[in-house]
């Protein structure tokens, strides 16, 4: 299977101001997009695979933070929140008496054919557990492999933060047609995980 990727990337733009989605539009590099990371007081930067761009000479403002705030999901326990029916995340950063000073918003990206170098693996039937640091893609190869083999077996997503079926409650395509249960709040994870066994009779359990 040809690799295919798809990553909603004027959703994440839009959530922007203005002034600063025309500058990520300029710099036009979004295949390369990693993230865009606002901190109060600081100028705003995109984070691309090989290093970082200034995106204003102007430093964040509370005005900015909010507004970005006001156009996206709630934020869960784990002070993630997202965009309805995409892969992106939006982490927040807060003061001491929890107001939020920093944002760090990364692209997701659903990308297919991923994993034909593990089906056979992913597909034997035994139990997996994929480890790297962030950004390598364990989620892009978690999602797929939950699409993959949806096709043929019951498969139960147990999504701690949405960051595997995406924001809201219709989860993304590119999970097929995996069944997608979310988690309240991260301490809730084991609990959401037996309800899946005990409810809903699951060949493999995606976490």
């Amino acid at each position: 299977m040809q690799k295919e990727i798809t990553d909603d990337l004027d959703a994440l733009v839009s959530v922007l101001t203005p002034p600063l989605a025309q500058a990520l539009r300029e710099v036009n590099r979004s295949e390369d997009l990693l993230e865009i990371v606002l901190d109060l007081g600081r100028l705003p930067e995109a984070r691309f695979i090989d290093g970082e761009v200034v995106l204003s000479n102007q430093e964040v403002c509370q005005a900015d933070i909010d507004y970005v705030v006001s156009r996206i999901g709630d934020f869960g326990d784990d002070n993630r929140a997202g965009i309805e029916r995409t892969l992106h995340r939006i982490s927040a950063i807060r003061n001491r008496k929890g107001r939020i000073v920093g944002l760090t918003c990364r692209v997701g990206r659903a990308v297919y054919g991923t994993i034909d170098i593990v089906q056979d693996i992913v597909e034997s039937g035994k139990s997996i557990m994929f480890l790297g640091r962030p950004g390598v893609g364990k989620t892009t190869m978690l999602r797929e492999a939950a699409r993959v083999l949806a096709e043929k077996k019951r498969v139960v997503i147990v999504d701690t933060s949405n960051e595997i079926g995406g924001d809201g409650d219709i989860p993304h395509p590119a999970i097929g047609r995996a069944r997608r249960m979310q988690v309240a709040t991260p301490a809730l994870q084991h609990a959401v995980m037996i309800e899946a066994v005990e409810n809903h009779m699951p060949e493999v359990i995606v976490i």
